[in-house]
Formats: C-alpha cells, sequence, structure tokens
C-alpha cells in the first residue's frame, strides 16, 4: 500500500490521480489532500478519501471546514503554511506536486526536506528554481519522477540509453488551438477560443499558455533541469495529433518515441506505480485508425513567448523566474478580459526587458524576482486600463 498527498487535488491532474486511486484501492492510500478554493470539490474529496490532514490555500475557504464532527478523522489546515504541512506529511510515501503555478515551489521543496519522492506536473517548480530543486533533491537523496506526458515519456525513454549517447530531446507540442490562426485572426482571439485546446483537457491558466505556446518554452527549461541537459539539446516540435509525446536522438542519429493516446491517467499511473508498470483499464492506441501522423516547425514569430522562453533558458539567471511570474499575472488578467491576447506576449517582453537578473542560487533571489515581475505585470496592465 502506497501512501500519497496530492497538492492541487481538485485541479484536473488532482482529480485523474484520484480517479486512478479510485481504480485501485488495495494499492493506494490518500493521506493527505491540498488545494487552492475549490471548498465544494474538497469536501467530497475528503469525506470520499478521508485524508490525515488537508489544506485550502485560501483560508476563508478552510476556516469553513473546521467541523470536527464532520470530518473527525482529518485535520483540516490553511494558507501557505498549511499547504506546505500537507507536503511533509510524516506518514506519506509519494507527494504528487500539481499545485498551478509559482504557488507550487514553496510545497514541493517542503516535500523534498522531509525526504518524500516527488511525482512533479509543476514544471513552474523548474522554471523559477531548478537548480535548487534539484541540489536539494540530491542532498536529501529524494527522486523526481516527471507526471508531464512529455518529460514522463523522456524519463522512460531515457532509462533505455547512457546520457553520453543522447543527441538531443525533442519535445512534441499540439500547437494549441490558435496553430492555423492568421495574423489578422490573432488580433481578434478570444479567451473562449484561447482556452479550447483540441486534445487535452486542462484549466484555464495551463491552456492559456498552450495557446501562447509559452507552456512548451516551459516544458524545455523543465527538461533541462530534470535530465541535466543542456540547451542546445533540447528541441520542440509540433505535432498536432498529440500521439508522439516526446521522442530521443541517439548519437548514432537513430530515435525512439514514446506514443499513447493523449491521457493525462496514463503518465499519472506510471508515476504512481513506479518502479513498476500496471496493466490500465484505459482506451488502446489503435494504430490503424489514425489518418496520419505530421510533425511541423513551430513558427516563432506567430508566438513569440515560445522564443522569449528558449531565451530565458540560454541566460539563466532570475529571467526564466520573472518569465513566468509576468506570464501567470499577463494570463490572470487577460482571462479577466483587462488586456487582450496579443498584449500577454507584449507585457511579458516588457518587464524582460525591465529585468536586472542576478543569481537564482538562492530561494530567495528567486521569490524576489518573482514578486518584483507581478509588481511590474499589474502596473502596466493598470496604467493601459488608463
Amino acid at each position: 500500500m502506497k501512501r500519497i498527498v496530492i497538492l492541487g487535488s481538485t485541479g484536473s491532474i488532482g482529480t485523474n490521480t484520484l480517479d486512478i486511486v479510485r481504480r485501485f484501492p488495495d494499492q493506494f492510500q490518500v493521506v493527505g489532500l491540498a488545494a487552492n478554493e475549490n471548498r465544494a470539490l474538497f469536501e467530497k474529496q475528503i469525506k470520499e478519501f478521508r485524508p490525515t490532514v488537508a489544506a485550502l490555500f485560501n483560508k476563508k475557504s478552510a476556516h469553513l471546514l473546521t467541523d470536527k464532527k464532520r470530518y473527525p478523522r482529518t485535520e483540516i489546515l490553511s494558507g501557505p503554511d498549511g499547504v506546505m504541512q500537507v507536503a511533509a506529511c510524516p506518514n506519506s510515501d509519494l507527494v504528487i506536486s500539481a499545485i498551478v503555478g509559482a504557488a507550487g515551489l514553496l510545497p514541493t521543496l517542503s516535500a523534498i526536506f522531509a525526504k518524500k519522492t516527488v511525482a512533479l506536473a509543476n514544471k513552474e517548480t523548474m522554471v523559477m528554481a531548478g537548480s535548487i530543486v534539484q541540489r536539494e533533491a540530491r542532498l536529501h537523496q529524494v527522486q523526481i519522477l516527471p507526471i508531464d506526458s512529455e518529460h514522463s515519456a523522456l524519463f522512460q525513454l531515457m532509462l533505455k540509453g547512457k546520457q553520453e549517447e543522447i543527441n538531443r530531446v525533442i519535445l512534441t507540442a499540439s500547437g494549441g488551438p490558435l496553430l492555423r490562426y492568421t495574423p489578422a485572426m490573432m488580433k481578434q482571439v478570444t479567451c473562449k477560443a484561447a482556452l479550447s485546446h483540441p486534445t487535452w483537457k486542462m484549466g484555464p491558466k495551463i491552456s492559456i499558455d498552450s495557446a501562447t505556446l509559452v507552456n512548451k518554452g516551459f516544458e524545455m527549461i523543465e527538461a533541462r533541469w530534470l535530465f541535466d541537459l543542456p540547451p542546445e539539446k533540447i528541441d520542440v516540435i509540433i505535432h498536432p495529433q498529440s500521439i508522439v509525446h516526446s521522442m530521443v536522438e541517439l548519437n548514432d542519429l537513430s530515435v525512439m518515441a514514446q506514443m499513447g493516446l493523449p491521457d493525462m491517467r496514463i503518465p499519472i499511473a506510471y508515476a504512481l506505480f513506479y518502479p513498476n508498470r500496471e496493466p490500465l483499464p484505459f482506451q488502446q492506441l489503435d494504430l490503424t485508425k489514425l489518418s496520419g501522423l505530421t510533425f511541423e516547425m513551430p513558427n516563432k514569430k506567430q508566438f513569440p513567448l515560445l522564443a522569449t522562453a528558449i531565451d530565458t533558458m540560454t541566460e539563466g539567471k532570475t529571467y526564466p523566474a520573472v518569465l513566468n511570474a509576468a506570464n501567470e499575472e499577463a494570463v490572470h488578467a487577460f482571462l479577466q478580459e483587462k488586456i487582450g491576447f496579443l498584449d500577454i506576449y507584449k507585457l511579458v517582453r516588457k518587464v524582460l526587458d525591465a529585468h536586472v537578473p542576478t543569481s537564482s542560487d538562492s530561494i530567495e533571489s528567486v521569490l524576489m524576482a518573482d514578486r518584483w515581475a507581478r509588481w511590474e505585470m499589474t502596473k502596466l496592465v493598470q496604467k493601459g486600463k488608463k
């Protein structure tokens, strides 16, 4: 019986993880849950899985869950400190880190400090502080298992060869809902259009990141730290069908690919059962029913945030943390219809251009850069509204 904690239990990764737990009740026990503020769903999860401890990031929502009679077996915590306590739950074996955005960094580090195996779905953690996370993981002898379909694919493929044999890794991107948009159409993108991802079901923030393709840039940065690869060995290619999740090119120019239907439960299950595999009761990939698999280079002029993310990966220091924070605030403003779709890139670029980078070797410098970028983006959004 593997005892698990789920950070971000009400999100897409969290609910898919709980679906697997339901299907394998003899193999998993949920001992900790944490989420942002979806109290209605969170209450249902507590009642069903009866964790030892649970926390809502939103203190006001958490306050409404403190009735001991309703949840006699569960300690209810709140706020960032409460979420970090859940991450470090002493009776857990595996922590699923699936909180969206920068909010997932400190809880992930808390799990590492508590020497818990981490199944990582929060790419922002690696974007902001990849060197710190890997340093602490080595120091505390913690294994990090990737959950993102692309990184899970790379993890599985790279088990087949030696690090020195790898020529490059190739992450695939569906291209998102705006892949075939003309420049004129890009000027008129609505929230509804940007949220309508063609192959994956995701939360709003990640859906917008997929529409701008910055999500793929973040995944390249994540791969750089997860697999200790130099930036020049990490590529991205557009693959609209989302069947090939990633590829590894070896030094003899042979290419290994990992394939599967676009179902996040498959890479989640791989991390949950690792180092074993279990038969899964999901739909099987039938190659004979595929009309074809296509690949193309990303248009970085159409999706300049992808090129920007690649640049920050090369530049390093606190640039990736600033990119992540500025992008989060810009996406939030777009979802609230305070700015247009193309303004996301324009404003993020302004924040990056104004940034004076510092070393990212300490968590304090990373968090300081994060706060600065959010403040700068807030000022730009407010200025644009006047």
